[in-house]
This record gives structure tokens, sequence and C-alpha cells, in this order.
């Protein structure tokens, strides 16, 4: 029954939380946004108090049922075990192995490191959420882009509008390559070992096996009842039981209960925690755990810690093909509103591209930068940032992107727009234009006579910074290619205008 029970709730939040990177409507999110919340390295970051001391105190009292039930990664990791043991039909083919406590330190001390520094590529690399999500959107969202459209096709010609096309494209090569990779080395560890990745590589599972050493509910083997069959070991996908000695690992145990339900003697229960005189005189014995426990109780203060401080062608009106925009160079990236700076964003963000997956107008990418691979950035070749729109600070799971009012957001200056003169139609080809001026909304740009002593010669377009919030109207709306005649240069430190 625990077991059913498990599965259901678990399989709930894998369904919802994809479904949250899949949609580009934004209802799913006004229901079920809170599942993103209460991730806990986003909670973490985000300083959610109440949400890291309910997380806390469930892995006290049930063991590691987060990752077993509520991070939707271990939740996947589980499905694509199932799958293979399926089809190998093998379903008992793990084995008792013991801790690889070096590689899980190591990398909890790499990433607490990074946290530190502010290195958000390593800290997105390596948090269990941000994975799942640079999967789901780069990976499958396109499939789901894919099959909307073609709906909405089949729907239109039905004379139905019930869906509507949505663009696809690919929002940033590195970030799909490193989706990839995951993946691939994702469903190759759980086919083989289970959950490898979970107790040998996530820092969020290496500080949970900590407090999970402690819980008062935990899988018990009576030595009374069991026949050492070893059923249970081989039906461990954290191999973390040891029948032979009738010892459990509980540091890595995600309390999944598939050793309750396979046991046909009833030897294992999971039930209070009840030590036997041997296990106290083994704990007793062993120093070194007791050392390697300090460590990790050292490494999990540390980390809440860094937390605290912490393209397709298009035509005319005639027939002649425009080109495709190309990326201007900026010097300073420009984030979104709500994230108030860029080291806010850098302390903040874990590349999980759920603000990517729901932004309805195309401007936010991942970023391609070294120190913030895969975090949010905006640019305008296929639409700008409206003063209207809230998604991105809605959907935030981390306070990288703070919640902020539609009457606030137009008032945030993330950037200033930045002429060319090279590139201005009316002075390169003649004619008069004004594009940008007539789309600003805030009214920043001002067209005048390119020759003062010249009322009628060509007028230019000459932007007022203390009025411009960088919100990329003139750059996206501008006719000249492939690169805009005004371009927005992002601003390390957003204010009020």
């Amino acid at each position: 029954m625990l077991r059913r029970i498990r599965i259901v709730l678990g399989s709930l939040c894998l369904l919802l939380l994809t479904g949250l990177f899949l949609d580009f409507t934004g209802t799913l999110h006004v229901w079920f946004g809170w599942l993103a919340k209460i991730q806990l390295l986003p909670a973490l970051l985000a300083l959610q108090v109440g949400v890291v001391l309910t997380l806390v105190a469930l892995t006290l009292l049930c063991g590691r049922v987060y990752c077993s039930v509520i991070c939707p990664l271990g939740v996947f990791q589980d499905v694509v075990s199932w799958l293979i043991g399926r089809r190998k039909r093998a379903a008992a083919r793990f084995s008792w192995s013991p801790a690889k406590s070096w590689i899980r330190y190591g990398v909890l001390a790499v990433f607490v490191l990074a946290l530190l520094a502010g290195v958000g590529s390593v800290v997105a690399l390596l948090a269990p959420y941000s994975a799942f999500g640079r999967m789901v959107s780069h990976l499958l969202a396109p499939i789901y882009g894919w099959g909307n459209n073609l709906l909405a096709v089949s729907a239109e010609r039905a004379g139905s509008y019930a869906f509507y096309e949505q663009e696809v494209w690919l929002k940033s090569l590195p970030t799909f390559l490193i989706a990839v990779v995951t993946l691939v080395a994702l469903v190759v560890l759980a086919g083989r070992n289970g959950r490898t990745y979970c107790n040998t590589v996530c820092p969020v599972g290496t500080v949970l096996g900590v407090l999970s050493r402690f819980s008062l509910l935990r899988p018990v083997i009576d030595t009374a009842k069991c026949n050492s069959c070893t059923l249970c070991s081989r039906r461990c996908k954290a191999s973390c039981i040891d029948a032979r000695n009738h010892r459990i690992d509980y540091s890595r145990c995600v309390a999944c209960m598939d050793c309750v339900a396979a046991c046909k003697h009833g030897a294992i229960t999971y039930t209070w925690r009840r030590p036997s005189v041997k296990a106290v005189a083994a704990e007793k014995a062993a120093p070194a755990d007791a050392a390697r426990r300090n460590f990790l109780v050292g490494a999990g203060v540390l980390l809440g810690t860094a937390a605290v401080r912490a393209q397709e062608k298009k035509v005319d009106g005639g027939l002649a093909v425009l080109l495709d925009k190309q990326v201007p160079h900026r010097h300073t990236p420009i984030v979104p509103p709500g994230a108030q700076s860029l080291r806010n964003m850098a302390a903040h963000c874990t590349g999980c591209q759920l603000c990517v997956s729901v932004c309805p107008n195309q401007v936010l990418r991942p970023s391609g930068g070294l120190a913030t691979l895969m975090q949010p950035e905006s640019s305008y070749e296929r639409g700008y940032c409206r003063p209207e729109c809230t998604k991105c600070s809605e959907v935030c799971p981390t306070g990288a992107i703070r919640p902020l009012s539609k009457a606030d957001k137009s008032s945030v200056q993330i950037g200033h727009a930045v002429w060319l003169k090279e590139n201005c139609v009316p002075l390169t080809d003649g004619v008069e234009c004004g594009n940008c001026a007539r789309h600003c909304p805030t009214g920043a740009i001002t067209m005048v006579p390119s020759k003062a002593a010249d009322d009628g010669s060509p007028r230019i377009p000459v932007v007022n910074t203390e009025r411009c919030i960088g919100c990329g109207a003139c750059e996206h709306l501008c006719p000249a290619r492939p690169f805009s005649a005004i371009y927005v240069e992002g601003h390390e430190n957003h204010r009020m205008v």
C-alpha cells in the first residue's frame, strides 16, 4: 500500500511539473506553480524558510521521501529503471554496493564552493530540478509544440480555433547539447544501477542523506523473520540494503518501499526507528562515520549560508525576403525586470529554464557565456519585453527574478537604447522611418532633423536614456537588417525611472 501511494504521488508530481515546462499558455501555472517553488534548492535560494523547514522536518520524520515523490528527476529515474526492467524482464536486478563517499562529498564540496563563488553554470549543471527542466524544455517541449501546431492546423481547417500555433525554435545550442548529454547519462545510470545519480552525484541527495540518517520512520529488517533470500537487496534501486548482514544505509535509502513490497516473509517493515544493540555497537566502533557525518552537516550549514547570501524567414508586404535579425554585440547582458541586477541573477538562478519556457514573447533564452551558462538573458530578435507581461517573475522558484507588478515593471530600467548611425534607414536609404519612436511605450525616443540647421533633412532618433526602460520594442521593430539601427545595452543594476 505504501509503495502504491508513493507511486501515485510521485507520478502526479512528475506529470504536473513536466506540464509547467510545456504549458506556454500559463494556465497550469495558476494552479500548480507552487510545485516548482517547493523544490529544495530553489526554496533555499529564494529564502523560503517555511518550505525549507517543512522539507527538513519531512526528511527527519519519513526519510528521503522528497527524492522519491517530490523531486521530478528522482521520479524520472524510477520510470526509466522500471521501463528497462520490464524490457529485460528482470525487476530484481540490483545488488548491494558500498557508498561512493569520495564522489558524493567531492561533488557536494564543488557545488557549495560554486554557490559561494557565484559560479552559476556549475550550480545549474548539478542542480537536479534544473537538470530535469532543461531536458523537458529543450527536448520534449519542441515535440509538444509541433504536436500542438499540427492540432492547430487541423482544427483551423475544421473551422475551429481552439488551438493556436506556437513558434518552435532552438533557443540555445549549448544548453540543448547539455540536455542531451544529461538525458543519455541518466538513462544509462538509471537503467543499469537505478538511483546511482541520486546517491553519488546529486548534491541535494547528499545533503538529505545526512538528515535521513536520523529519520524516525524507516525500513527496518526483522532478523527473526529474514531468511537471507536477498530479494530486498536485488529490488533496491538505491543499492543500500546489505541483506547478508541485515543492514540498510539510510543515507542512501529514498523510502521507495520497493523492499517492503518485495519481501514475502514480512521481514522488512516501514516503522519507527529501533536501533539494535549490534547497530549501536557498530556506531560506536565507527568514528570515521561520525567524522563523515560531521563533514556533511557542516557542508549542509555552508549550503544554507550560501543560500542566504545568496529563426525562420519572413516576407514583407510584397514578396521580398527579409533577412533574419542578428543578435547585436552587447557589452552588458540584459536580464529580465525583477532580476534587480546581474549579481542577483548569478547568485540565485539555477538555469531551470522555467522562465524561458513560459515567456510568451520569445524574449528569454539561455545564456551561452561560461560564467552564466544556461541562465536567462533577454534578446529582441523575435519579440520585445512587453510592459504588461510579468510571466517570468510569477514562475521563478529561486528568487532570481522577483515578483513585481505590471505598474512597477513599466518603471524598471533594465537597459537603455543605443542608436547606430551607420544602420539607420533614413540615412542609408533616404526614406522616412520613425518606427522606433512610434512604438516606444515610454516615449523615450524622439525624431529630430539629422542636420540641426535644415528642418527638411532626414529625421533620426534621439534617445532619452532617463526615460528608456530597455524593453527592446525599438530594437525588435527596427526595419534595418540584419542588424538593427537601434539596440539595447543592458545595465548591471536595475533602477526605477
